[in-house]
């Protein structure tokens, strides 16, 4: 698929409804065709992986256009670079979750970006770090708990960001973490009770709501019922 029917077909499928609706919830990208994301995965997959139509495609700066890119981009061909060019330009959450789920967790550099982008200042590439530790926390099944305990100080040490779409990563990454098995669970809950110690009423908020799905019911059994087939699975 080539870069002058992937516009035809963003044209084609254009809704200027769907714009003034994504602006309801915080997505308000300079360009936007307004298409859906369930049809840019029908373009990317029509498309398949393409380093320089993604470089290309990121590069025309539309909403559409750079999610497309994330998802067209080979993993084993974008560089570290590229990608630390991209996330400087992250302006709105949507963006910097869809880049981080779509390549930046695929990539060799995903766990070093997590601690890198973590501690910057800047609030879009701050949450791409918070978010990409959510991700791997889902998606990386054969990582050991060593991969994410470092996590844990960065986690309380940026806990305080009153800015909500910081602080609403930094509470995904602690809870996803927390819901892998038993050991990170118990040490997620370990981390959330000494954020909730400090004075900042953000830090409070990421401590509770981690605490009250971590340690919900629904939780806590699918945690031992894993525990118990991992046991009988080693012992057969």
């Amino acid at each position: 698929m080539s870069y002058a029917e992937i516009i035809q077909s963003l044209k084609t499928l254009s809704d200027p409804t769907t714009v003034e609706r994504m602006a309801i919830y915080g997505i308000i990208p300079a360009q936007a065709y307004g298409v859906s994301l369930p049809e840019l995965r029908r373009i990317a997959k029509y498309a398949g992986k393409d380093h320089e139509l993604a470089v290309r495609l990121w590069k025309a700066n539309f909403r559409e256009t750079r999610i497309l890119a994330s998802m067209i981009e080979d993993p084993k061909l974008a560089t570290e670079r590229q990608i630390e060019s991209w996330v400087k330009e992250f302006d709105y959450w949507e963006i910097c979750d869809q880049c981080c789920m779509n390549l930046f967790e695929k990539m060799p550099v995903a766990y070093k970006k997590c601690t890198e982008w973590s501690s910057r200042k800047e609030e879009f590439i701050k949450r791409a770090g918070f978010v990409l530790m959510a991700r791997l926390a889902v998606s990386d099944k054969k990582a050991g708990d060593r991969r994410f305990e470092p996590f844990f100080p960065l986690i309380e040490q940026e806990s305080g960001d009153e800015r909500n779409m910081v602080k609403k990563a930094v509470n995904w990454a602690l809870r996803q973490i927390g819901k892998r098995n038993g050991e990170l669970n118990r040490q997620a809950l370990a981390s959330a009770r000494r954020i909730r110690r400090s004075p900042s009423k953000s830090a409070r908020w990421v401590a509770a709501d981690a605490i009250r799905e971590l340690t919900s019911e629904g939780v806590q059994r699918r945690l031992k019922k894993n525990a118990k087939g991992k046991k009988q699975k080693n012992d057969g």
